[in-house]
């Protein structure tokens, strides 16, 4: 099978998806595209494999546990928003002038999402639910929301590195003779110009409350006509019965990290533990409802299924984005970029075309750490090979590999921060596209300077 073929599903994915704007068809035709081709180009047994791969998703822990929390999240909120909680958190933060305006909430927002590094779905999960009443009470768009939560989880996450995503990098490069490989991991932070960029681009649309792009147009629809987002919380409640709940989430989340790493959280597991402190925030969450006399006591179990419910259309797209990953890892898509890297004519030029195919691989693939672990072995020895920094090569990879999920409508955390900021998906990825586009041709200019910076 000819290399190029390997492209056709994420691309089949991405047309769909950007011309029907229906990602459930958009997924569902490239993993029946893969499997085929997976299947000597039998489209009958291409079928019977696509499902086959959907029921081996489940046998990965990690995965399941995604779904589950996912599913449960939906609980949580339900059960926050009927005990009042929500509206009485809004109330607070505006009696507080905490969240009073629009730069304010925008700052309060993007604050959350900068400090809870150490897992990003905790980061998007907890500061979309935190924002949605606040940008809907001040007339902004979820898609804004949706792209701080998007902007800050990520890029803080590869830059402050105390995390998972920090342990699984130093891992990557602790196999190369890099003398110091925790010393060449620190070194990347003041070289990943593409998350430091984006960070900034996120305080710079808060603090100036500006948009440009589709989220303009977008934003123009929702000051224009009341009726045009989603519908604002309204009520009375305690602020406790939504600040208990976020609480514990976090900290049980942090908590059980240190737990499952014995002491180390780095070495925890990610998955595990928010998935366990998500259950143990939507088990204070149903009690604080039953407690506040709002609902029956029959009908609690029925609210929590609702809940579940209203996510359901999102987690069965985090379920096909992950069922399109694994067979995009069968056919070895990934691979077929990564050997691009290979064929780089001046090394000055390496942590651009780097920085390039790193993004390419995670916007064809959905994944960042995916990019990582077929990129790092391949840009590590080049950089080592032609004289350039391996700290300078690594950070391009790094930052490539956001910069792609930035960009993709597969992209695992991107429909997390959909489902976070209960955002159209698409709509999502459209108005911020523009704002990774920008960030990531200036992100491409500081690899160029850097390149020639250190080889000439």
């Amino acid at each position: 099978m000819a290399d190029w073929l390997t492209l056709l599903p994420p691309l089949l994915a991405l047309a769909i998806a950007v011309w029907s704007r229906n990602v459930y068809w958009a997924l569902g035709l490239a993993i029946w595209t893969s499997e085929t081709l997976n299947a000597d180009f039998n489209p009958a047994l291409g079928l019977l494999a696509s499902v086959e791969r959907a029921v081996s998703i489940f046998g990965n822990e990690g995965n399941t546990r995604i779904l589950l929390f996912c599913l449960i999240i939906g609980a949580l909120i339900e059960y926050m928003r009927r005990s009042g909680g929500i509206a009485g958190m809004v109330n607070w933060l505006e009696r507080t002038g905490a969240a009073g305006t629009r730069r304010r909430a925008g700052a309060v927002t993007a604050l959350t999402g900068t400090l809870i590094f150490v897992e990003t779905n905790i980061s998007l999960l907890t500061t979309g639910i935190m924002g949605r009443p606040l940008f809907d009470r001040l007339k902004m768009s979820r898609a804004r929301l949706a792209y701080i939560i998007d902007s800050t989880s990520a890029p803080v996450s590869i830059l402050i590195l105390l995390n998972g995503w920090g342990a699984f990098v130093l891992g990557l490069i602790s196999e190369y003779d890099l003398g110091n490989p925790l010393a060449v991991l620190v070194a990347t932070i003041p070289l990943n110009f593409y998350a430091l960029l984006t960070v900034a681009g996120v305080w710079i649309t808060v603090l100036g409350d500006r948009t440009f792009g589709p989220m303009r147009t977008r934003e123009t629809l929702m000051m224009a006509a009341n009726d045009d987002g989603p519908e604002e919380e309204t009520g009375s409640g305690s602020a406790l019965n939504m600040g208990l709940p976020l609480l514990v989430l976090v900290g049980g989340a942090l908590g059980f990290m240190l737990w499952t790493g014995n002491g180390n959280m780095l070495e925890g597991s990610g998955s595990q533990s928010i998935l366990w402190a998500v259950c143990l925030a939507t088990a204070l969450a149903f009690i604080l409802l039953a407690r506040s006399g709002k609902e029956k006591k029959g009908s609690l179990i029925e609210i929590g299924f609702k809940g579940m419910g209203d996510l359901l259309p999102a987690v069965t797209v985090i379920f096909l984005a992950l069922v399109l990953g694994a067979s995009l890892k069968a056919l070895g898509t990934g691979e077929v970029l990564g050997s691009l890297a290979a064929g780089i004519p001046f090394a000055w030029t390496l942590p651009a075309i780097v920085f390039i195919v790193a993004g390419i691989t995670s916007f064809t693939t959905g994944t960042s750490w995916g990019t990582y672990g077929i990129l790092v072995p391949v840009a590590i020895p080049l950089a080592l090979g032609s004289g350039v920094p391996p700290s300078l090569a690594l950070a391009a990879v790094l930052g490539g590999g956001v910069f792609g999920d930035h960009c993709s409508p597969i992209s695992d955390t991107s429909i997390i921060a959909s489902l976070a900021a209960e955002c159209d998906h698409i709509d999502h990825v459209r108005t911020q596209l523009p704002y990774a586009l920008v960030t990531g041709l200036l992100a491409v200019i500081g690899y160029l300077a850097a390149g020639i910076a250190v080889t000439l």
